[in-house]
């Protein structure tokens, strides 16, 4: 701890002040704030616990390396303490300024760069950066008003009646609100289904997301993984054969509205007849559609089994920073209103209700897409989601003819394809890869232009990938289908 005699005369003079106050207890000052640096002798030499794990292909090219059991500091940007008397002089601005001013141009480099990850980069919120001055913050219900004033209930409350009248609910027949991003939308919709039936099983294909394994892990609730077919669509034979085995216990079942890795759409229609086959009452099952993508697309497309409140279902989420382009991670989640007392609970703190995941939500977040919804509406939504069907299509076709294996589903625009053999490549185009397979999702602000560069750079590098015989094409007709490998065997 510093003397008082090794510390700026301003600041000793700031402590004296403070000890003369009578109703102060002087040990509750700390005298110096700045705590020393920590220093461990410890290191996955001497003992602790890392575990590494790489996996190098037939050329040598070695994937990323994933160190389990230790953090890495190396590209962390340090926070440099401000001078004794608090003051921030025009140097550190400066600094600041700079290494805000790099970022922003790492930010235009990996925007121009992005495909593999479902977010629409295409918008422009100028016109809101005069909120970013209050702290907006959306506790408890959002239906009923609490003690705290600066909430922007008023907009979440618009953009939930738009979702259910796009998903066909009555404004008294429904409850939600906006969510903090897709998962929590899954872990509130399984989690009112677990409050509706207590002792339900969760079903859902194995190619849900992770977030739904990860509900039924928090939730402490049996869990059955349903197998896919070749599509990634969920396989309702072997659903039912499942259910069968398991008539006593009322089903919780996550409907895919897009899979994570090849977009797709689980037949709601088929899995309610195949609930209904099974014994299966509208009183003894529970339906979460997971829509976090296509939630706000299948709409859109013809042909598509439409989500709906006129089925049987109890709840819909979808993700507000991906089709919609909202700048930061959000979400709508829309259950039964019948449903929900069963979750709600009166919290005198906030004078109101809370049937929530999270106690805080940002409030900024229903503004914006009370933007976004106003701006664009549905006709505006329908001519984005041509466009990336279109461009999805494009793709894919030019993939076919650059003789590299392709696969996109007739609902999606997530188009599959063979691996890349360079993990400089995958991470220079932030693709999302799984096995053999990688993905490009093609969204609002992928342009036809920004697809041909892509294209025109990976044919390019994949000529020196498959230079000689010793180099075989790859089959992925077990990930994508044998119809769309185009390796020797399939071709």
């Amino acid at each position: 701890m510093a003397q008082l005699s090794e510390l700026p005369k301003d600041l000793v003079q700031n402590v004296v002040d403070v000890l003369n106050c009578k109703d102060l207890d002087p040990t509750t000052v700390v005298f110096e704030p700045v705590p020393p640096p920590v220093v461990s002798s410890s290191s996955s030499e001497n003992g602790s616990v890392a575990k590494k794990t790489k996996k190098n292909d037939e050329n040598g090219n070695g994937e990323r390396e994933f160190v389990l059991g230790r953090n890495v500091h190396d590209s962390c940007l340090d926070i440099t303490e401000p001078e004794a008397n608090d003051d921030v002089t025009g140097d550190k601005e400066a600094y600041m300024a700079a290494v805000l001013a790099r970022y922003r141009q790492t930010l235009l480099d990996r925007t121009k760069h992005h495909l593999g990850y479902p977010y629409n980069l295409d918008f422009d919120y100028g016109a809101l950066g005069q909120l970013q001055h209050f702290s907006i913050n959306n506790l408890g219900d959002p239906f009923i008003e609490s003690n705290y004033g600066v909430h922007s209930r008023q907009f979440e409350v618009g953009v939930l009646d738009w979702f259910a009248r796009l998903w066909e609910i009555e404004k008294d027949q429904y409850w939600g609100y906006i969510t903090n991003c897709g998962t929590e939308g899954n872990l509130h919709g399984i989690l009112v289904g677990r409050e509706v039936f207590p002792d339900g099983i969760l079903y859902a294909s194995k190619e849900s997301h992770y977030s739904v394994f990860k509900a039924a892990r928090m939730y402490r609730m049996d869990c059955i993984k349903i197998e896919t077919l070749v599509t990634g669509e969920i396989d309702c034979s072997d659903f039912k054969a499942k259910l069968l085995q398991n008539k006593d216990k009322p089903a919780i079942i996550n409907v895919n509205i897009g899979t994570t890795v090849k977009g797709a759409v689980d037949d709601l229609d088929l899995v309610i007849n195949t609930l209904e086959d099974c014994g299966f009452s509208h009183n003894r099952f529970y339906i979460h559609c997971d829509g976090a993508l296509f939630g706000l697309m299948l709409p859109f497309v013809k042909r598509a089994p439409q989500v709906t409140f006129k089925k049987p279902i109890g709840s819909v989420s979808v993700s507000g920073h991906k089709f919609v382009g909202c700048p930061m991670p959000c979400g709508v989640q829309i259950t039964r209103m019948d449903h929900i007392n069963a979750l709600s609970r009166n919290v005198e703190y906030l004078a109101s209700r809370d049937a929530t995941i999270m106690g805080s939500r940002n409030g900024h977040a229903p503004i914006f897409l009370w933007y976004t919804l106003n701006r664009k509406g549905y006709r505006g939504f329908q001519k984005e989601v041509q466009k990336c069907l279109r461009n999805a299509h494009y793709l894919k076709d030019r993939l076919r003819e650059a003789g590299i294996s392709a696969m996109l589903n007739e609902l999606s625009s997530t188009v599959v394809f063979e691996r890349p053999q360079d993990e400089e490549f995958i991470r220079r185009w932030q693709l999302a890869c799984q096995g053999n397979i990688a993905h490009v999702v093609v969204m609002p602000s992928v342009s036809i232009e920004k697809l041909d560069t892509f294209l025109n750079e990976l044919v390019e590098r994949r000529s020196s990938w498959f230079k000689d015989a010793a180099h075989k094409l790859p089959c992925v007709a077990s990930e994508i289908g044998k119809d769309n490998c185009v390796c020797a065997l399939h071709k």
